[in-house]
């Protein structure tokens, strides 16, 4: 089994990284390297969310010593957590809904979490307890209540966007699948800015459903003029509003301080006109 270890931001849903590995290798051995690449890109300040698998000494010790990250991660139900469910003081938040704090540390070590718990249930025999691990010092409430529910994004991701490469291996080979994830990367961040400046109902559409109506679906032409690629649109451009960001595009970047020349097109630039 080929393994895909994803991070998303939670904010806009998009991908930050990926790392492969074969299946030898443990939640904990990827996740580090997955937070390794994070640290590289210069992601050194953030709440990360996670599943329980990720509830592991050496991923909490990793936040631990890199006080700049925090970390949220559910607990699994093992001994040295349920035990304690019922010996703590509990918040009433609303009918239903309590919540309470306690320290945690691993077998052995000495260093201490702040373990949260969320109680579900008005009667003490329909109580359903969920606990969570975390290095943040933000209050219980807002972890559980607010910030927790954006872990989700990430399945809305692989839900919205699995059609631009992610939802299927092909091939179990680490070369081709990095290549292959490597170029996804590239063309989800540019169809994410085009999303984000077409009107509101296209920006929810799903990466099949944008490319069928609206990537595949444009005419025009390309030609060449000294220095610059022209491209030309008619038609359907007009309900996309493609000419109020697209028209000067290279005066637009230069006065960003970007160079408009495309370093692997031969530096050309880039010119779009609209009939």
């Amino acid at each position: 089994m080929l393994q895909t270890f994803f991070c998303t931001d939670a904010h806009t849903g998009q991908p930050v990284g990926f790392s492969l590995a074969a299946s030898g290798k443990t939640c904990s051995q990827a996740s580090l390297g997955l937070l390794g690449l994070m640290e590289g890109a210069g992601i050194t300040k953030g709440l990360v969310l996670a599943d329980k698998e990720h509830f592991t000494r050496r991923l909490a010790e990793y936040f631990a010593d890199h006080p700049g990250l925090d970390m949220l991660i559910p607990a699994p139900h093992i001994s040295s957590v349920t035990r304690r469910f019922d010996t703590l003081e509990y918040h009433r938040l609303w009918a239903g809904y309590a919540i309470a704090e306690a320290t945690f540390r691993f077998k052995g070590f000495p260093t201490t979490y702040r373990l949260l718990v969320q109680r579900q249930g008005e009667r003490p025999e329909d109580y359903r307890y969920k606990g969570f691990l975390t290095t943040s010092a933000r209050p219980a409430r807002d972890l559980l209540t607010h910030i927790y529910d954006k872990r989700w994004s990430i399945e809305e991701f692989f839900n919205f966007e699995g059609d631009m490469g992610w939802n299927r291996a092909v091939t179990f080979n680490l070369n081709i699948r990095y290549g292959k994830g490597s170029l996804a990367l590239l063309a989800q961040a540019a169809t994410h800015q085009l999303k984000s400046k077409l009107p509101r109902p296209y920006r929810d559409w799903s990466a099949s459903t944008l490319a069928e109506k609206v990537q595949t679906n444009m005419e025009g032409d390309i030609s060449i003029k000294e220095d610059t690629i022209v491209v030309t649109y008619y038609r359907d451009h007009e309900p996309l509003g493609l000419r109020d960001h697209y028209t000067n595009i290279s005066g637009q970047l230069e006065s960003k301080n970007i160079s408009p020349k495309i370093p692997w097109l031969f530096d050309f630039k880039l010119q779009f006109r609209f009939k």
